[in-house]
């Protein structure tokens, strides 16, 4: 534990350079970069009195992917519950009923009715990117606070729809309590320390309730609208709640819905991942076309042929194959989440190892993408083109590309993230060219997720 806090403690204290091809490996997964170049690619350390065993060999992934009764989430650290619970958590029966109930709000035909709150969105923000260079034609701005508003705003009018301000102030206490966890979560943990009235804690549960009430409060307006037969209005959450309705009714059992409780865990839940994953994707896709101009041009090009410049139609998005590699390519090198973990269940072999109940497992999804080895060696270069011709044959149908995990258990709001993305690039291309500025740092970080430390400051030039 010292040595991996040390490493990433000195790993923070210095940027990286974009032309250092292993630099971000070095900054952001030091310990394991340290331990993959020490043991190989299968190694076993201990944290604290848990052995965790690292797995990069595609077949055993799957395997801990597919298995779902055999290898489960660990227990969360019990200051993360004051983020989110919900779908991301559960296991087993709980899991499978969660995830039945919230499938129809991310289906395909609902996604579409979405895109007008994902256009109107990014024409706020544009309009403020407008402002600020029209007597120049062009400035220098820090787009990273600008995009993690732009997908809040997004979730806030897509979750919950007509209650839209409200979701806006429940963000921005969402936006501190992840701080704080965040904050709470690399210091080492003592059992029950999160009951001490520490001043840290006792904000925790103040934003947690407040947090608790607000979307409580939203759910019953929108329950009160329903029994008046006002229909959903086409957010996630009135699909969700007529879901679940549904699912009491044909079963006439309460017991087969969630509960008040456990649907404000699942809002939480939309607005961090939400707001997290795709607000990290567009700052780097934005960061990456800054270096490599070329791909920028190829995809404004793609982008004013396949829409013109104003047209935002789902089925038109759809066809965008050049944004499409761009964004295949960024979630390789820089995927939100950069490692995931299960627990074996019972005594169980997996390929050349036997491994007792209760060992840990890491994918350590970062290092997987950039394994040369897997990817050849350009493993560490960004090269759209590798997904020409999709992700399966990228990967030669190996499981080894996994931005949104894999699985069963494969991220559900996948596809949400990625039209929201499109709209927002393509939009943001349509309007302007962008540069990096000199004063531009490259630090990635691993925050909850794959944050930039110091922001992301860009030349924007207003197209003419």
């Amino acid at each position: 534990m010292k040595e991996f806090s040390s490493m990433v403690q000195e790993s923070k204290s210095k940027p990286s350079s974009l032309d250092d091809d292993d630099g971000v490996l070095t900054r952001v997964v030091p310990f394991t970069r340290h331990s993959l170049q020490k043991h190989g690619k299968n190694f076993i350390i201990w944290m604290g009195w848990k052995p965790t065993v690292s797995i990069m060999d595609p077949d055993l992934i799957k395997d801990v992917f597919v298995k779902l009764d055999n290898f489960q989430k660990l227990e969360p650290n019990p200051v993360t519950k004051f983020i989110a619970t919900g779908l991301v958590a559960y296991e087993g029966d709980q899991w499978a009923k969660h995830r039945k109930l919230i499938n129809p709000a991310f289906h395909m035909e609902k996604l579409k009715n979405m895109v007008p709150a994902f256009k109107l969105s990014g024409g706020e923000m544009l309009e403020k990117w407008e402002k600020l260079v029209t007597s120049k034609g062009s400035c220098e701005l820090d787009i990273w606070p600008d995009l993690q508003a732009l997908t809040s705003d997004v979730i806030s009018r897509t979750a919950f729809g007509s209650s839209y301000e409200e979701g806006l102030q429940i963000f921005e206490l969402i936006k501190e309590q992840s701080a704080l966890v965040q904050e709470a979560v690399m210091s080492v943990y003592i059992p029950g320390s999160r009951f001490f009235p520490t001043k840290r804690n006792r904000r925790m549960n103040a934003i947690d309730r407040k947090v608790k009430d607000s979307v409580r409060g939203i759910i019953n307006k929108k329950l009160r609208a329903m029994e008046a037969g006002e229909g959903n209005n086409g957010d996630l959450l009135g699909i969700m709640l007529e879901s679940n309705i549904k699912e009491v009714e044909e079963h006439q059992n309460k017991n087969h819905g969630m509960t008040i409780d456990e649907v404000i865990e699942e809002c939480k839940l939309f607005y961090f991942a939400g707001q997290e994953t795709t607000s990290g994707l567009l700052v780097w896709t934005m960061i990456l076309l800054s270096k490599h101009q070329d791909w920028q041009s190829r995809a404004r090009e793609e982008v004013l042929n396949v829409l013109g410049d104003k047209n935002m139609d789902l089925n038109a998005i759809n066809h965008l194959k050049v944004v499409n590699m761009i964004f295949h390519e960024v979630l390789r090198l820089y995927p939100p989440i950069i490692g995931l973990f299960r627990r074996v269940k019972k005594d169980i072999t997996l390929g050349r190892f036997s491994l007792p109940s209760g060992t840990q497992i890491e994918l350590p999804i970062m290092s997987v993408h950039y394994d040369k080895e897997i990817w050849g060696g350009d493993a560490n270069k960004f090269n759209p083109d590798r997904f020409s011709e999709g992700v399966s044959k990228a990967t030669k149908n190996q499981v080894i590309y996994l931005p949104f995990g894999w699985g069963p258990r494969i991220c559900i709001g996948q596809n949400f993230a990625l039209i929201e993305a499109k709209i927002a690039l393509a939009m943001i291309l349509q309007r302007f060219s962008f540069e990096l500025s000199p004063s531009y740092v490259h630090a990635p970080q691993k925050l909850l997720t794959l944050q930039p430390q110091y922001g992301a400051h860009l030349i924007m030039h207003k197209l003419q």
